[in-house]
């Protein structure tokens, strides 16, 4: 019989940062801490320039996250033309 070790042969976590326990707290910490901040702030944020600022960081937010950030762009690898 052999006697090797197969803690070496497990596979490799696939999900990431944000799929890890460390990344779950981090946006579940962000989210309450975000709408505690809007709710004690909701004066300031919901008039005039408030609503300005959060529509710029929707926008900032949205450009990041959904196309990946710069050089994402969601183009495909022949050149991002139609055909």
């Amino acid at each position: 019989m052999s006697d090797h070790d197969h803690s070496r042969h497990q596979p490799e976590p696939t999900g990431g940062f944000w799929t890890s326990r460390t990344g779950v707290v981090l946006i579940a910490f962000l989210a309450v801490s975000g709408l505690l901040l809007t709710y004690e702030h909701r004066a300031h944020v919901f008039t005039g320039n408030g609503i300005l600022i959060v529509l710029l960081l929707v926008c900032a937010g949205m450009h990041l996250f959904m196309h990946g950030g710069h050089g994402g762009g969601g183009r495909d690898s022949n050149g991002g033309g139609r055909p």
